[in-house]
């Protein structure tokens, strides 16, 4: 299972699960001895079908009984158990401890997990994971506490991979103090006027009747003015209102104004409602250098009336600084953090009024805090306006995930992708796939590994072998139908993601035309259920194998898709005499190494990257930030270093190539990397719907921007269907010729 992976999913699931109350401490079920069905009451549990979650009387730490996660499949994958804590604890630390009994444990780890968020801290003991067969072990996770801004507190227990593992005995402390503790402080958080309206919570009650032209670009001032006001007028930015229920407020009398006099009054008069702003002192002009600067020429470049623009631009000259209800940026990294947004997951299908502000949301939090607006390939000023009809158009959950996902696809990000909801589009693509890996090499979806090779013989396609038609239809003529579905930063990552889902479907087989040894042929493949299969997204990660080894010539190689941080001291002395050193970045790292490797080959504190990162007081303004060094090792590596990336390498695996590519000797070999780098930031929908974005702005120290871009190879070297067929890994080839030099 791969690390990224499991992030994700821990984080999606997180933001769904409920709280705990305070009054619940001591039945939180613990130490697991209160049963029900044979099952742990209290905990909750998510991840694959193939394990099993149960209780052991027998094989207990402390009183009679223990919780059981097993993998009781021939795949590796993960599951967890998870219960929520109250978020309301007032203290510096947090600490949970907890006994851990294995069997078997292969393929990936054992570990307990704690996340508090949003964002302030999570660790599942990736780093120090439980292997084998052990027997009872007291284990901790200790993670700081800030109250204030702290949403959720989860904590767990979990097998990755294959084996069995027995969790008994919790504890939770807080400051040294366990929950049972009277003398715990409570944090009490001030409830806001925003959070107690609910008045909309069964629904908008908002209805479109005939969409006309005037009514989509009443709609689309109204959004700009919406958003405008909820980013830059300070009483909003209070949480006094419910900014998502003031917009249901006034549609309906608002869709009756009759012409654009009529409509400037009417939110001339709305705006006025919350009250003149005091002038603000602090407020600056926005700053020559600026990277991006605030875009607000819809105000003076639009038809609107002179008194309503000079209430928009008084707003502007006084507007909100600081702190926001609805924004904030995350402590030292600063990619905003879109908060009390919420998803309204209860509704399955929005009606129109909650599509409207699903659309609404989305557009102005790019418009104001997407570090990368000025990189899409449509001018997003535009975009809103598009949007309005096919947002409202949507007939059913599936058009409405459908509209969504192309909308964000507009952002041309590959961070950007969409989850939850009801998963209409996944029901659409299908859960049954071929027993084979299929992948663009030369422009041509070739076969390149099997999942499972056993099935080979009755699906007849072998790896080299060229798919020209599926189920009759080209594979060109599908790949453009579909790129509008798949958002990404450039053409390399959005064919990588658009291969992945080509060979499913909802069917249990699935008619392919194809070229194997310059013959054309024809085949009904059998599709088997993704669990029946031993699946792999982008890569293959060997986890019982070492992350390095020695080459012949002497040449030191490393893949980062399953280092970790103990591995680095003894790569360090492992390699020390090699003629090279090869690191594989076609992966996502599993752990951050850019400074703890990077040291070895610097002499001296080495500059790799800067940031951009936006300016809550002046929303849409974003500037460089100090940029980050990598400090040397004063055991300086002295050989050549080469770098191997190809699509595949996205967001972490591309800010590490940055960093060795400030490395004095090194070359960068392979193809674009997927154009996405830099910390992610969520964004949630009505109707359960999630996203992300990049969150700031990555550049090299000259100001070349990496977004969109990627990390362009010194040497480009990619794969070819002759390669691929004879087994060979031509990129690697070239990284050793490299070093022969």
């Amino acid at each position: 299972m791969k690390k990224l992976t499991l992030s994700v999913i821990i984080t999606l699931f997180f933001l769904n699960l409920g709280c705990a109350q305070t009054s619940e401490i001591h039945k939180l079920n613990l130490d697991f001895e209160q049963v029900e069905n044979n099952y742990p009451t209290k905990w909750e549990n998510f991840g694959s079908k193939d394990y099993k979650i149960y209780v052991d009387s027998v094989n207990a730490q402390k009183g009679k009984i223990s919780a059981v996660i097993e993998n009781q499949g021939d795949k590796s994958d993960f599951k967890a158990l998870a219960i929520n804590l109250p978020n309301n604890y007032n203290g510096k630390f947090i600490r949970l401890s907890g006994y851990v009994k294995t069997e078997n444990v292969t393929d990936g780890y054992a570990g307990l997990w704690l996340r508090i968020d949003p964002q302030i801290g999570f660790d599942n003991m990736n780093s120090r994971e439980i292997t084998g067969t052990t027997d009872w072990k007291e284990y901790e996770i200790t993670l700081p506490l800030n109250p204030k801004k702290t949403d959720k507190i989860v904590i767990g227990g979990l097998l990755v991979g294959k084996g069995k593992i027995w969790l008994d005995n919790f504890q939770v402390s807080i400051d040294g103090k366990d929950l049972d503790n009277k003398n715990i402080e409570i944090y009490t958080r001030e409830i806001l006027p925003a959070e107690k309206d609910k008045e909309f919570d069964n629904g908008s009650n908002i209805t479109f009747s005939t969409l006309t032209n005037e009514t989509i670009n009443n709609l689309e001032l109204l959004g700009k003015v919406w958003g405008f006001l909820k980013y830059h007028h300070s009483v909003i930015a209070k949480g006094i209102y419910n900014w998502h229920y003031e917009l249901f407020r006034i549609l309906p009398d608002y869709l009756k104004v009759k012409d654009n006099k009529e409509r400037d009054k009417f939110l001339s008069t709305w705006i006025e409602k919350y009250g003149k702003l005091p002038v603000c002192k602090k407020c600056k002009p926005t700053p020559i250098d600026a990277v991006l600067k605030p875009d607000l020429s819809w105000i003076d470049n639009s038809n609107l009336s002179s008194d309503l623009k000079s209430v928009l631009q008084e707003i502007y000259n006084n507007r909100n600084q600081g702190k926001n209800y609805y924004i904030k940026l995350h402590p030292k990294v600063g990619n905003p953090d879109f908060t009390n947004e919420n998803p309204y997951s209860d509704m399955t299908y929005p009606d129109s009024g909650f599509r409207l502000l699903s659309l609404y949301r989305y557009w102005n939090m790019i418009e104001y805090f997407f570090p990368n607006k000025h990189l899409t390939d449509k001018e997003w000023a535009t975009v809103l306006k598009e949007y309005i009809p096919k947002f409202l158009n949507a007939k059913n959950e599936l058009e409405y995930e459908l509209v969504a996902v192309q909308i964000i696809g507009e952002v041309n990000d590959t961070h950007a992708n969409l989850w939850g909801g009801g998963d209409k589009i996944k029901g659409l693509r299908g859960n049954n796939f071929t027993p084979f890996k299929a992948e663009f090499i030369e422009n041509k979806l070739v076969v390149t590994d099997y999942f499972n090779p056993e099935f080979s013989e009755n699906a007849k396609l072998r790896v080299g072998d060229i798919i020209t038609h599926i189920n009759d239809k080209s594979v060109e003529s599908i790949v453009d139908s579909l790129k509008k579905f798949y958002p990404s930063s450039n053409e390399a990552s959005m064919v990588r993601d658009i291969s992945a889902d080509l060979l499913r479907s909802t069917k249990n087989t699935i008619s392919l035309k194809y070229i194997s040894d310059n013959q054309n042929k024809q085949q009904n493949v059998t599709l088997y259920d993704r669990e029946q299969l031993n699946m792999y997204h982008w890569y293959k990660v060997n986890k019982d194998e070492k992350c390095f080894k020695i080459l012949d010539g002497n040449i030191g190689y490393i893949t980062l898709a399953n280092i970790k941080e103990e591995d680095i001291p003894e790569i360090k002395k492992s390699f020390k005499n090699t003629k090279g050193i090869i690191i594989d970045i076609r992966n996502y790292p599993s752990t951050f190494v850019p400074f703890a490797l990077g040291s070895y080959f610097v002499s001296k504190p080495t500059d790799f990257v800067k940031f951009t990162q936006a300016n809550l007081s002046n929303p849409g303004e974003f500037t460089f930030r100090e940029g980050t060094k990598i400090q040397s090792d004063k055991n300086k590596y002295t050989g050549r270093l080469v770098v191997l990336v190809n699509e595949k390498s996205q967001s972490q695996a591309e800010y590490t190539a940055m960093a060795f590519r400030a490395v004095e000797n090194s070359k960068i070999v392979g193809s674009i990397t997927a154009g996405a780098d830099g910390n992610v930031s969520a964004i949630h929908l009505p109707g359960g719907l999630r996203t992300m974005i990049s969150g700031i702005g990555v550049y090299y120290p000259d100001g070349t921007e990496t977004q969109r871009v990627g990390i362009v190879p010194d040497i480009i070297v990619k794969p070819t269907i002759e390669g691929i067929k004879k087994g060979k890994d031509e990129v690697l080839e070239k990284a050793v010729e490299i070093i022969n030099r």
